[in-house]
């Protein structure tokens, strides 16, 4: 038994707090009665109508998208920039799980299992994610202990769990290196390293969890198999 407002909200119609506004304003019919009491509790086999309509379930999606570089993370843009669902002609309703910025690429996660979304972005649960960084400078052993030790950024300490520096050309004062966090705080890989005096040229997530970008091209998109479903939870 699930309680009505968030069968509403986890069928895709409306947000749970809309949908906790439509009960008490007798728009939800369960079995053909009004419910206006919150925290009432429904099973698969009730019939729910709101506003009229018969409720149907959504089916959960999951999809793993090379994301291009200039391209918004969000559902919408107010500035009508192009946006990871413009990569998508689908009918279902998906969102972002977090965000990459407009010029970083690589890999991102759409679903519309709120679940899911929340399990893998809860700091708690420390789901790792790795990226190739493009840096102006030189990263030397000092700057890699410090950014594993920890900086004071937007209120508390990013940590990267990982580096590892794949080449430094010494001539042109630029390092490549891949870097592992846990967190997923706004634009933290770049103000990480900005905290430590070195600016970020280029970004690119290669890894999520287990996941990788094989097989896929700059703006492609794959479903996850049931088998990548069930190991994300675990």
């Amino acid at each position: 038994m699930i309680r009505l407002q968030k069968v509403i909200a986890k069928s895709g119609y409306t947000s749970r707090r809309k949908a906790e506004e439509l009960i008490k304003r007798g728009r939800v019919l369960v079995n053909g009665k009004v419910v206006q009491e919150l925290g009432t509790k429904v099973s698969k086999e009730d019939i729910i109508v709101v506003n009229g309509l018969i409720l149907k379930q959504e089916q959960k999606v999951y999809y793993l998208f090379y994301k291009p570089r200039g391209v918004v993370t969000t559902v919408k843009d107010d500035k009508k920039r192009k946006t990871v669902l413009d990569f998508f002609p689908l009918k279902e309703r998906i969102y972002p799980v977090g965000r990459l910025d407009y010029h970083t690429s690589g890999l991102l996660l759409l679903t519309n299992d709120g679940e899911l979304t929340n399990y893998l972005l809860h700091p708690k649960n420390e789901i790792e994610k790795v990226y190739l960084v493009k840096i102006k400078g030189i990263v030397d052993n000092k700057i890699i202990n410090q950014l594993k030790k920890g900086v004071f950024i937007d209120g508390s300490i990013s940590k990267a769990k990982k580096i590892k520096v794949n080449k430094k050309d010494l001539e042109k004062q630029i390092s490549f290196l891949e870097i592992t966090i846990h967190e997923g705080k706004n634009h933290q890989v770049k103000k990480m390293f900005k905290k430590v005096g070195l600016e970020v040229l280029n970004l690119k997530r290669i890894r999520f969890s287990f996941l990788d970008l094989k097989g896929l091209k700059s703006g492609e998109y794959r479903k996850l198999t049931s088998l990548e479903i069930k190991k994300l939870f675990h």
